[in-house]
């Protein structure tokens, strides 16, 4: 296997991860999520009460796109910003109601796409499948000094 070839493992990795996310991205557009949108929602749905500062390490954005993504969405009332109790310099962020709505709808997207990308498989296969990624996953989180 050599990098000239479709198959190597570094492309075949990065297509499907482009492609699921594109494949996805269709889909939640049909009820109105952006890429950014859904981004935020995952990733507060899992981390409620983040500061805008590891929202923004989250998403991999600085600080001030991430405050004018969250300003957008307060505006449209999916995000709420509650005062830390223990620092009056940081607002925690927290999604309202109508948010959590749409991550229910999103996450049933969510869970046909993969469902859709992983139909080739067999139900060991795909079992397979998901030990073997989770096992790579953790090396990579390993070694770029994060915890799983």
């Amino acid at each position: 296997m050599n990098p000239d070839d479709d198959e190597y493992i570094g492309y075949v990795l990065s297509d499907v991860a482009r492609l699921i996310r594109t494949v996805f991205d269709r889909r939640v557009r049909d009820i109105g999520l952006t890429r950014a949108q859904w981004l935020v929602l995952t990733r507060l749905y899992r981390r409620p009460g983040a500061s805008q500062t590891e929202l923004a390490e989250m998403l991999e954005i600085d600080r001030a796109s991430a405050g004018r993504m969250i300003d957008r969405m307060q505006k449209n009332g999916w995000v709420e910003r509650r005062d830390d109790i223990e620092d009056r310099r940081i607002n925690r962020l927290y999604l309202t109601p109508e948010a959590r709505k749409a991550h229910k709808e999103m996450w049933a997207i969510a869970e046909a796409t993969v469902d859709d990308a992983l139909a080739p498989l067999s139900a060991s296969e795909r079992d397979q499948f998901t030990r073997l990624a989770a096992r790579v996953k953790g090396q990579l989180q390993s070694l770029a000094g994060a915890v799983p």
